[in-house]
């Protein structure tokens, strides 16, 4: 029987980035089926979020996603441009979001028309992963999205002018993420028990083995 586990991801998280190879790996080797949910990142959610957050955050974060990315040999360093546009000096997030709103909403046309887990793969690589600055110029994206089976026009074209059609597909998938227990990215729910972090993938492969989860023949 194939197991079904919904992913929640942002195209500005660091940790889904470092997290979706590894759960790619797992419907390779498993008998599982990942329900792609984008969400929009804290910072959109809640624009009081870097404001408030403790002055070491940013730091820490900052040296982490550098140690996970050399621990299991994936490339990383900060976007340019930042996938959500924010003041760095004040951390003010302006309503104006040139970038997050359309990958966003690309992420959830992706998966409801082909492989959205491979489109975030390949989507969050390029942005990422530190080979490409200018990640938004030229025709990377449309590379990008082609090496995951994608004609980025089309795309664009399932988005265009419906902007409240895909923000509301977008709050539904932040209200069931918080209905699953948590507020944050990537996680991973499965029966409504979230697994939040990169480092809790395998914990809930774990639960879903013990649910009888098997390995593809």
């Amino acid at each position: 029987m194939t197991h079904s586990v919904d992913l929640f991801w942002s195209f500005r998280s660091p940790y889904s980035y470092l997290a979706i190879r590894r759960i790619i790996e797992l419907t390779k080797d498993y008998d599982l089926h990942v329900n792609i949910r984008p969400v929009y990142p804290i910072a959109v959610r809640n624009p009081q979020f870097f404001k408030d957050i403790h002055p070491l955050w940013i730091d820490y974060l900052m040296t982490d996603i550098q140690r996970v990315g050399e621990m299991n040999n994936i490339p990383i360093s900060w976007p340019r441009p930042d996938p959500v546009k924010m003041n760095r000096q004040t951390r003010e997030i302006p309503l104006e979001q040139p970038y997050i709103h359309r990958l966003t909403h690309l992420g959830i046309a992706a998966a409801e028309t082909g492989d959205g887990l491979a489109f975030l793969d390949k989507i969050s690589t390029l942005i990422w992963s530190g080979e490409v600055r200018g990640w938004h110029e030229g025709d990377h994206l449309s590379k990008a999205a082609a090496s995951a089976g994608f004609d980025l026009a089309k795309l664009d074209e399932l988005i265009a002018d419906r902007f409240d059609e895909y923000a509301a597909k977008v709050n539904a998938n932040q209200e069931a993420l918080e209905k699953a227990g948590h507020w944050g990215v990537p996680t991973l729910a499965y029966k409504n028990e979230a697994f939040f972090g990169q480092d809790r993938v395998d914990v809930c492969l774990w639960r879903m083995k013990q649910d009888g989860l098997q390995e593809r023949q």
